[in-house]
């Protein structure tokens, strides 16, 4: 928390930004934000926002931040460490699919099309990976339960999945090698996938009950990892 003045008054404007930031991510997208326009909305001087965000690019830095980390809180808050692996894989990727239609154009931000001319730097990755260590820490858990059958051994290949996601998805376990990793990885970015289909309409017309179809679709890929 803030502890002066200052610093609460920063905190403060910092906030009516993004989420002027935000509404502007509902208007014209995130390819048309623009730091002139937030600086408009809120009344404020354009040299006087800069001096929060010196561009548009720490601007979206910031949204793009902020929504992992949403979206990794809700993720979080839904998982229950004492229920079974497969109820807790569920309902993980329930919360997902609930933040994204709640949030849609910040879940476009962060899954949709790339922002022309941005690069997401290095600073956003563990809010990014929140999601995935939630799901690697209910198969790590189902694994240390005795869950999951001993996987087949494969040899470890750094070059298949990097020694960072396999410490995400499970860490180490006899019942964890990297055929199984590699089923973590598509399950994780098919649930993303999924989620992607639904709110950009790619499932119109193919799909009849969404409701229905993503829940046996992540019963599909619970039953890929085994849980």
């Amino acid at each position: 928390m803030p502890s002066t003045v200052r610093e609460r008054v920063r905190a403060e404007l910092t906030a009516e930004i993004t989420a002027a930031a935000r509404r502007q991510l509902a208007e014209v997208g995130a390819a048309g934000l623009s730091l002139r326009a937030v600086a408009r909305e809120l009344g404020m001087a354009s040299s006087a926002l800069y001096r929060y965000f010196p561009s548009r690019d720490d601007l979206l830095t910031r949204l793009i931040t902020d929504g992992y980390d949403a979206l990794g809180a809700a993720a979080e808050d839904a998982d229950d460490p004492v229920a079974p692996p497969r109820e807790r894989w569920l309902a993980v990727c329930r919360a997902v699919r609930s933040w994204a239609r709640a949030h849609p154009h910040e879940y476009a931000l962060l899954y949709g099309t790339p922002v022309p001319g941005y690069a997401a730097p290095r600073e956003t990755v563990p809010s990014a990976a929140r999601v995935g260590v939630v799901l690697g820490r209910v198969l790590g858990d189902a694994a240390r339960s005795g869950a999951l059958p001993d996987a087949a051994g494969r040899a470890r290949d750094p070059e298949l999945v990097s020694d960072e996601t396999a410490a995400i998805l499970g860490g180490a376990h006899p019942a964890l090698d990297d055929a199984v990793r590699v089923r973590a990885l598509l399950a994780w970015s098919s649930l993303y996938g999924t989620v992607s289909f639904e709110l950009f309409g790619q499932l119109v017309g193919s799909v009849a009950d969404v409701d229905r179809y993503f829940d046996v679709a992540m019963g599909e890929l619970a039953d890929l990892l085994r849980l």
